[in-house]
């Protein structure tokens, strides 16, 4: 197994440090999580300096997000597994990057631990519950709607 010390010599005598194999031909995926995951990011900031939210008030901005993105990630899933072929590089930019981004269970946790810590223990509860079953939720019943709108397919019209 080659580390990242191994060298290798080539027909011209010069060594080159060879790479984890783990690393060999992921620069592309790697490069458009990193874009996606900034555009998300971006997006995520923009809708907390829309709808602020303060920091003793409950977090609707961190709960709308994270549904609305886990609703997203449903629809896109069903769309690029099950209805249409994506380029490679598209789930890892829009579902791991953009998507990535844009949800932000990091800040989920640190928000029920401020809710905790200034014993407002209900609505940490509350929030830590809300988040839960609204993602899981959103995810659902956003890829049966969309499968039942690919199964009806343009033109079908109204049922």
């Amino acid at each position: 197994m080659a580390t990242s010390e191994d060298v290798v010599d080539d027909a011209a005598g010069r060594t080159a440090p060879v790479r984890p194999a783990v690393l060999r031909g992921q620069g592309p995926a790697v490069a458009v999580i990193a874009v996606g995951g900034a555009i998300g990011a971006l997006a995520r900031y923009g809708a907390g300096l829309l709808w602020g939210t303060a920091p003793e008030a409950f977090p609707w901005t961190t709960l709308l997000v994270n549904v609305v993105g886990c609703a997203v990630i449903g629809v896109f899933l069903v769309v690029i597994t099950e209805a249409r072929p994506a380029h490679p590089l598209l789930r890892p930019f829009f579902g791991t990057g953009v998507l990535g981004g844009f949800t932000t269970f990091s800040t989920y946790a640190v928000d029920i631990r401020r809710l905790l810590e200034a014993g407002r223990l209900g609505p940490g509860l509350a929030y830590l519950g809300l988040t839960l079953l609204g993602a899981l939720g959103a995810v659902w019943a956003a890829a049966v709607l969309t499968r039942r709108l690919l199964r009806r397919g343009p033109g079908a019209g109204a049922r």
